[in-house]
């Protein structure tokens, strides 16, 4: 079956630890990963891993995307340089593809206003609240919230974070995304067992 293909965002100081999870195992599901910068010029994460974007922001179109996820950064919270890439975010859930944020992107998301009327999380309530967003009253203090195509976390949640990505684009449901989650949050050997039936049908 073909799939529209996933867009990470990527940028300098970028957290290349937040969205490890969720694009394995969409890309083991079958779906391409493609990276998208400010430009096509290559970008550092904080770990300082080189990464050469495949696709500028401005030739990413909802229309041909399947999901925009979009992980924290320094930046979001020093500048408006990544301000586009919430605006951006607007455009796809606007067209009704979703949107994964985590982190400090989930402060830019707060900034253009996309968080007003819909339930999300993040670090904590008031590192939102500084940003002078509207939507303080729908804060939910949890792992993760996906409220009407959109997905939010907080930086330490990683895990949680990639089980709403996979929920939402049906790569595992019921017991089978439980498991999932057990095994890499709880690291529950039991968990293993399901997975792998569900994989091998055995």
């Amino acid at each position: 079956m073909s799939r529209k293909p996933v867009h990470l965002a990527v940028y300098d100081t970028y957290a290349d630890w937040e969205t490890g999870h969720a694009t394995a195992y969409l890309a083991r599901a079958g779906y391409e990963v493609r990276t998208v910068g400010p430009t096509r010029e290559p970008v550092v994460s904080i770990g300082g891993l080189r990464v050469q974007p495949d696709l500028a922001l401005d030739d990413v179109d909802p229309d041909g995307s399947a999901l925009l996820i979009l992980p924290g950064a320094d930046l979001w919270d020093v500048s408006d340089d990544l301000a586009p890439f919430a605006r951006r975010a607007r455009a796809f859930l606007d067209a009704g593809v979703p949107v994964a944020a985590i982190c400090g992107a989930t402060a830019g998301l707060a900034r253009e206003g996309l968080l007003d009327d819909r339930e999300h999380t993040s670090a904590v309530s008031f590192y939102l609240a500084a940003t002078g967003y509207g939507g303080g009253e729908r804060y939910v203090d949890t792992d993760a919230v996906t409220d009407r195509g959109l997905v939010t976390a907080g930086p330490t949640e990683p895990v949680a974070f990639a089980r709403e990505v996979l929920r939402l684009l049906g790569v595992y449901e019921g017991e089978v995304l439980d498991a999932w989650y057990r095994l890499f949050h709880d690291s529950d050997p039991e968990a293993y067992a399901v997975l792998e039936k569900a994989e091998t049908g055995r």
